[in-house]
């Protein structure tokens, strides 16, 4: 193969994995000959050929672009964020799955039914981003130290008064601002167990937290959990007696993918147990803003004595997801986590903070979120009904008391990973219960997500869906 081959089967590959896409200019002629150390001829050569195969067009004066349309006006190819979900086998690997499922949401054209991110079109990104860029322009704020954990001071007081308001007075000097809530429970994890230690779960519970206690070395253990009262205290009294048990991972609230709101009496006598056993509890809080009802839930927090508490939340699900902030309250942990995050991260960027901040202090947060709950509230309604009326008997349904996710139980017969490719090949995602399970204890099970607003393609979508579970219900 000639030089200029080699090299125009280089560039060819690079446009067909999407780093060059449609439209893009390509290095000039010298740039690239400048870069890859090649004389100038071989790089025409090599642009040449590729024009010729129809990947290029030359404009004059200007260069050469990234050409893939056909004839017909088509696109030859999709870019990377279109790409082909990877393929899922037989056994499931969980980690795979979820990457998988985040991809196909992330292509672009299809109906995000699996998603587990709320959709962003209720959330103000023109007031958040025009902060964002007064702080940016901002030269004092520059220097790294002011992102430093634990976080923002002006962040830290908005967090600290936001808890009150719902009625949890907190000390604002426990606060670390983390990226996003995966970090805060990532964080909290690390400072109450090591390597090979035991975590009790819900059983189901939400991908996250098992890909966080895999990671770090450790060891899940599934507690039953009631889809209206939560986990089942007395199990998980009889296997802390069995066996030792680092720590307890839970969402009292809204649980993702079950939806229930703990009793505030089992909370309490969760935690109790907990404090009787000395054994700390991470608190998964993501969704504690999205409640139906008409009184903010009571957290894990509120009844903690002992420091044994770790409570983490974020914005992610209620105000902005692109921002990536959450924070925890790490009870007697906190200078464990405020070391780990120094050590982790370093800091967790000051401009998104800053503009948090700001919206938290001018624009009225409450608002925003009655309106948020109030669209959630008629949209879990919605789905319902058409999961209930479309879907073939013996599929059984929770009723979430908050959040935007429904938990659907299918005929025995229906396997969700066979389901879950049949809406893939259609254009619709939906979260197969093997992902919230380290036993496959939910093969005939689902997640709907309905944050986004209704619409007939989405009507349409569910509709689908429940065609393809009564085929292979038969």
């Amino acid at each position: 193969m000639k030089l200029y081959e080699k090299f125009a089967d280089d560039i060819e590959r690079l446009i067909r994995q999407g780093v060059y896409r449609h439209g893009e200019r390509l290095p000039s002629v010298r740039q690239a000959s400048q870069q890859h150390r090649i004389s100038i001829t071989t790089v025409l050569h090599a642009y040449l050929l590729l024009e010729s195969r129809g990947l290029l067009a030359s404009r004059p004066q200007s260069g050469y672009f990234v050409n893939l349309e056909r004839a017909d006006g088509e696109r030859q190819m999709q870019d990377l964020r279109a790409s082909k979900p990877i393929a899922v086998s037989s056994t499931v690997d969980v980690s795979r799955l979820v990457l998988s499922t985040l991809r196909s949401i992330g292509s672009g054209d299809a109906v995000p039914l699996g998603s587990p991110y709320p959709d962003p079109v209720l959330f103000p990104f023109e007031k958040l981003n025009r902060y964002a860029y007064t702080a940016g322009r901002d030269k004092t704020l520059w220097s790294l130290t002011n992102a430093l954990p634990p976080g923002d001071p002006r962040l830290l007081r908005q967090i600290a008064r936001r808890h009150l308001e719902n009625g949890m007075p907190v000390d604002p000097n426990e606060i670390i601002v983390t990226v996003g809530a995966t970090e805060a429970i990532n964080l909290c994890l690390q400072a109450v167990a090591k390597p090979g230690d035991v975590i009790a779960v819900e059983s189901p519970t939400f991908y996250a937290m098992l890909h966080a206690i895999e990671r770090m070395g450790m060891k899940a253990i599934e507690v039953s959990t009631h889809p209206e009262h939560g986990i089942d205290i007395g199990e998980l009294a009889a296997i802390v007696k069995s066996q030792p048990i680092a720590a307890c991972m839970v969402m009292p609230n809204f649980q993702n993918p079950l939806g229930f709101q703990m009793p505030d009496e089992r909370k309490r006598e969760l935690v109790e147990f907990l404090a009787a056993a000395d054994i700390p509890v991470i608190e998964n809080a993501v969704y504690n803003e999205l409640y139906f009802g008409d009184a903010h839930p009571s957290s894990l927090k509120s009844y903690d004595r002992k420091g044994l508490v770790l409570h983490c939340s974020s914005f992610s699900k209620s105000l902005t997801a692109t921002y990536r902030i959450g924070w925890a309250l790490p009870g007697r942990y906190r200078d464990q986590v405020e070391k780990l995050k120094f050590l982790n991260t370093l800091a967790t960027p000051l401009v998104p903070q800053l503009a948090i901040a700001e919206y938290l202090e001018r624009d009225g947060y409450e608002h925003h979120l009655r309106r948020i709950r109030k669209a959630y509230a008629q949209q879990a309604n919605l789905m319902r009904a058409m999961v209930s009326r479309f879907f073939p008997e013996g599929t059984r349904i929770s009723s979430p008391a908050g959040g935007y996710v429904l938990w659907v139980e299918l005929p025995a017969k229906v396997d969700a990973m066979h389901l879950y490719q049949l809406a893939l090949e259609r254009g619709i995602t939906i979260g197969p219960g093997y992902m919230f399970s380290i036993s496959g204890s939910y093969r005939n099970f689902i997640r709907l997500n309905y944050s986004s607003p209704w619409s007939r393609r989405i009507e349409e979508a569910v509709i689908e869906v429940g065609k393809l579970v009564a085929s292979c219900a038969r």
